[in-house]
Parts: C-alpha cells; sequence; structure tokens
C-alpha cells in the first residue's frame, strides 16, 4: 500500500505569506548595503557618461557656460578641420593592431614556459611580474633616458655589438615601435592570468596525449591552446581596451611627437580638452572613442562564439 505524504493547505499557505513578508524587507536591506556602491557607480560613471554626451553638442570652455551646437563637433572632426584627429586615428590603429596581438602571444607562450617544473621557476615568476609593480610613469622616464639616441645605455650596448643603432623615439618611423616595445615591458598581469588558466587544466588530458604518442606540439595544439581559450579571449578583450586608452607611455615620453607620430587618441583628447580648454570638443572625442571600444567588445563576443571553447559546452547541445 502506497502512502502519499502533503502538505496541509494552512501550512502552505502560512510560509507562502511569510516569503512574501520577507521578501521587501530583503530588498530593503539589500539595496542599503549595497548603497555605497550603487551610488559611486551612478555618481562617477553613468551621471559622467550623460553629461559628456551633453556637452559633445555644445561649444564649451573652460570659464564659459556651454553653448549648443548640434554636431558641429563631429563634422569638425570627421571633415579634417582638426588637424590633429586623423593622426591620432592612425598612430593608434598602428600602435593597437601591433602591440595587443603579439603582447598576447608573447604572454601566453611566457606563461607556458613559467609553467614547467624547473628550478627556480618563482624567481623567474617575480621577475616577469616586478615591472608591474613599478610606477608606469617611472619606469617611462627610466626607459626615456635607456632609450637617448645619443647617450643611452641601449644605444652605447648595440655600438658594443657592432650592431646598428637607432633613434628610437626622435624618429617618426621608430616612434610608435618603440612605444609597442616598451608595451612589453608591462605584460606581467596578463601572464599571470595566463598561468593561472594553465594551472586550471586537467593533467590527464595530457596523459591523453602521450599515451596516443603525441608530442609536445601536439599538446598544444589540442589541449593547451584550446583549454585556455577563454582565457586568450578575456586577455584579448582587456588588452584591446587597454590599447585604445593608451597615455602616459606617449604622454610621459614623446608628448605626441616627433611630428604628432606618436599623438595616440587618448593624449589627443587629454591635449584638446586640459591643454586647450576645449572641452565640447574632447567631449566629442571621447564620444566617440566610447563607441569604438563598445563596437569592438561587440565583434570580439561575437567572434567568440565559434573560436572559445568552454569545459562542458559539447553536453548541452
Amino acid at each position: 500500500m502506497k502512502t502519499e505524504w502533503t502538505i496541509p493547505r494552512t501550512l502552505s499557505r502560512h510560509k507562502s505569506a511569510n516569503v512574501r513578508k520577507k521578501r521587501p524587507k530583503d530588498l530593503v536591506y539589500g539595496l542599503l548595503f549595497a548603497s555605497p556602491v550603487l551610488l559611486g557607480y551612478l555618481i562617477f560613471v553613468i551621471i559622467p557618461i550623460f553629461v559628456t554626451i551633453f556637452l559633445s553638442f555644445t561649444k564649451y570652455n573652460v570659464g564659459k557656460p556651454p553653448e549648443f551646437i548640434g554636431l558641429d563637433n563631429y563634422k569638425n572632426l570627421f571633415s579634417g578641420a582638426d588637424p590633429f584627429f586623423y593622426p591620432a586615428v592612425k598612430a593608434t590603429v598602428y600602435y593597437v593592431g601591433v602591440s595587443v596581438p603579439l603582447g598576447i602571444i608573447l604572454s601566453f607562450f611566457a606563461a607556458i614556459l613559467l609553467n614547467q617544473n624547473i628550478r627556480g621557476r618563482t624567481i623567474f615568476r617575480s621577475i616577469f611580474y616586478l615591472p608591474v609593480i613599478i610606477p608606469l610613469a617611472a619606469s617611462s622616464m627610466v626607459w626615456l633616458w635607456l632609450l637617448q639616441p645619443d647617450f643611452g645605455i641601449v644605444n652605447y650596448a648595440l655600438q658594443t655589438l657592432h650592431l646598428p643603432t637607432s633613434k628610437w623615439l626622435g624618429e617618426t618611423a621608430s616612434v610608435i615601435p618603440t612605444l609597442i616595445l616598451f608595451s612589453f615591458w608591462t605584460l606581467g598581469n596578463t601572464i599571470v592570468i595566463f598561468l593561472a588558466g594553465l594551472q586550471g587544466i586537467p593533467s590527464h588530458l595530457y596523459e591523453a596525449i602521450e599515451i596516443d604518442g603525441g608530442n609536445s606540439f601536439h599538446k598544444l595544439i589540442y589541449v593547451t591552446i584550446p583549454m585556455s581559450s577563454p582565457i586568450i579571449f578575456f586577455n584579448t578583450v582587456i588588452a584591446f581596451i587597454n590599447g585604445f586608452q593608451t597615455f602616459v607611455q606617449p604622454a610621459v615620453m614623446t608628448q605626441g611627437g616627433p611630428s604628432n607620430a606618436s599623438l595616440l587618441y587618448v593624449l589627443y583628447l587629454f591635449n584638446e580638452g586640459f591643454k586647450f580648454s576645449r572641452m565640447g570638443s574632447a567631449s566629442s572625442i571621447s564620444v566617440l572613442l566610447f563607441l569604438v571600444v563598445i563596437v569592438f567588445t561587440v565583434v570580439l563576443f561575437a567572434f567568440s562564439k565559434s573560436l572559445v571553447y568552454y569545459e562542458g559546452q559539447g553536453s548541452k547541445k
């Protein structure tokens, strides 16, 4: 004989009524505890975004009230009336398009090497991460001195080895490649994230490759890269966003020179807003940067659906 246990209706109604009473109170407490973060995000992120969008349609110089001018700021940028806009876009695309892919590749293989079971690997990991601790402005000043064409240590070492020297930051053809080389100095954070992802790969996958007669190349292609693809995607998105926002290096090392060859976009934005006090034009420049970053991120996420492997996704199909 089968016995069925049922909850009395009065008891279930009593419990549901208590749940309804608790929910508004829990919501109030939750919002109360989250209010510092929510208010900070509202005051320092959401409101400034809308204010910047509004100011981009105005002629606003510091000390004078904003004057609404419609799309004139954007027309000046795209029509070439502002002679610095297209050089800044060209320099930024060059810098980001080269530094980000190379930085991701170098960071990934550096993390693979640092993940090997070798003597002193803790010291090597510390050496790779150490430049991140140093303030970027201080590192820029040090490398500015090292790369001096006349008395810099780098050119002196090249002369000693009978190798050709360079003017580095002093020539239009070499200034962006030099900034790209310097960007590799601060890859420590990316390497650490890759290293954490590599340590999370199950060892039995590598053992399966060995049983099938595979070598290190097969492990890299069929295990390491697919299992690390979410980390690669994350680092790529962050690197592109940070690349578009690069400011300290050109501001300290080149001030946009020579001949505006290293005038990256955020340095151009800074000059327009705080050097020339044209806040309306600077706002339109920042809005364009905001849109570019959003569109680029959306495109990367669209491509990630077919390129990024997430563990367990095959079982859902």
